[in-house]
């Protein structure tokens, strides 16, 4: 949860809910579907099992997550978008074609954002 009193700016709130370098890839690697916390780590290659994990937390205890634990052996757990999360996937689309224009504009790549492997 965000309770900086410093904080007076709707994108302060927004970077420090959902910034860094891996949340918005969590987010948006399940924009589509649920997804394993091994797949979630083969998606975003060179993460560490334990920044994954913190990000996860992050995410679960700020609402935009929702992590499902399944009483199997070995235990699964499965991560989704809550209806909050859903809600960011509009703004992770327009980050995707921003930097997609910006990279084809400056360095003549092109790149899909696309996470489905």
């Amino acid at each position: 949860m965000v309770r900086d009193p410093d904080i007076r700016c709707g994108v302060e709130v927004t970077l420090a809910v959902m910034g860094g370098k891996w949340k918005g890839l969590v987010l948006w690697h399940l924009r589509l579907k649920t997804l394993r916390f091994a797949q979630l780590q083969r998606r975003l290659r060179t993460v560490t099992q334990k920044m994954l994990t913190q990000q996860l937390r992050e995410l679960e205890a700020n609402g935009l997550i929702h992590r499902q634990i399944y009483a199997e052996v070995p235990p699964r757990v499965e991560y989704s978008l809550t209806d909050e999360g859903r809600r960011v996937v509009p703004i992770l689309e327009l980050m995707c074609q921003w930097g997609q224009d910006y990279l084809q504009k400056t360095e003549g790549v092109t790149l899909s954002c696309t996470n489905e492997q």
